[in-house]
């Protein structure tokens, strides 16, 4: 179902998204997520007067007098609300947290709109930390050696990257060939809230770069710029990414639910710190991260790890003599 910020919320609202978008720099995406956040933050506190559907409840007619009128109780109902009646995960209640924390901090702080910020009290719900799916070192080798085809560099370049420097999908169809820099050495990746940072390359991915750049389509080229291009000579697509790591996936038996673009990401972060030693800041900086907290969930530890742990304790060769003679025990007396 398609969403029109500025058809279906306020003024006021539409404003909000302006400062989220160009102040603040974060995506159309999150933008979007955080207006219909609020948009059914709207529709809730409209229901307890109109006997509608919920998702039928417009807010394009909500007032800043309307907002001033909003309490601490109001928030903490919406919040029950999304739990119990529309059982929102922790995940997403978090977000919806987010965005009226964020909404409400606009009006008091950036605006001076409002005396009081009704969100202050409200602590977002704890989000549960399960730990991210990965593929193996041995499985990783396998999936690069099972590229084959007419696009067989494009597509092994892809996966590469994917696998050596753990960017998302979004950053990796937007690269453009005036990214790769420094010999091929470096590479400018355009991260979330348009956020640049520079990933360096190792052999494996500077190989496979100059090995696709040779057989690059040069002629009916609609997007010069680009550096992976469809075969249709536009940039590629998300999806189209997405086809090609689920196809390459499947051929080496890890097809289905929980194998995805994301995996490769996982692993990379997870294959960099287990075998580099690498430090969890610098992970933070290669990830793009904004907080060190989404990084160290890459700090688990496998059951193997947790062995060589054990026996590595200076202790663990220290057992009991068993041929050590045992003398008698003393009666005690009472004196």
């Amino acid at each position: 179902m398609s969403f029109s910020i500025k058809d279906e919320m306020p003024e006021l609202v539409q404003q909000y998204a302006m400062y989220l978008r160009n102040i603040r720099g974060l995506s159309a995406k999150t933008v979007n997520e955080y207006c219909m956040d609020l948009r059914t933050f709207f529709r809730f506190l409209k229901s307890r007067h109109i006997s509608k559907p919920l998702d039928e409840i417009p807010v394009n007619d909500i007032t800043l007098d309307d907002i001033r009128n909003i309490k601490t109780y109001d928030i903490f109902e919406f919040m029950n609300f999304v739990a119990d009646e529309r059982n929102n995960m922790s995940s997403t209640r978090q977000r919806k947290s987010s965005s009226l924390k964020s909404f409400f901090k606009y009006l008091t702080v950036h605006e001076k709109l409002l005396d009081e910020n009704p969100t202050e009290n409200l602590t977002p719900p704890k989000k549960k930390k399960a730990l991210p799916h990965f593929l193996s070192l041995e499985q990783s080798i396998e999936l690069l050696n099972a590229v084959d085809g007419p696009d067989a560099e494009r597509d092994r370049c892809i996966l590469t990257l994917f696998l050596n420097c753990g960017m998302r999908l979004s950053e990796l169809v937007s690269i453009n060939l005036t990214d790769v820099i420094q010999n091929n050495s470096t590479l400018r990746i355009l991260g979330k809230g348009n956020k640049e940072r520079i990933v360096y390359l190792n052999q494996a991915c500077v190989d496979s770069i100059q090995q696709y750049l040779a057989v690059r389509p040069k002629d009916s080229v609609k997007d010069r710029n680009a550096l992976f291009l469809s075969n249709r000579g536009i940039r590629i697509s998300p999806k189209t990414v997405q086809y090609i790591v689920k196809k390459y996936l499947s051929k080496i038996g890890l097809s289905g639910t929980g194998y995805s673009v994301h995996k490769l990401r996982h692993t990379a972060a997870t294959l960099m710190y287990r075998y580099g030693n690498v430090d969890i800041r610098v992970l933070q900086d290669i990830l793009g991260h904004a907080n060190l907290g989404t990084t160290e969930i890459y700090t688990h530890t496998s059951s193997s790890q947790m062995e060589e742990a054990i026996n590595s304790n200076p202790l663990a060769t220290i057992t009991e003599k068993k041929n050590k003679t045992k003398e008698p025990a003393s009666k005690e007396t009472d004196e």
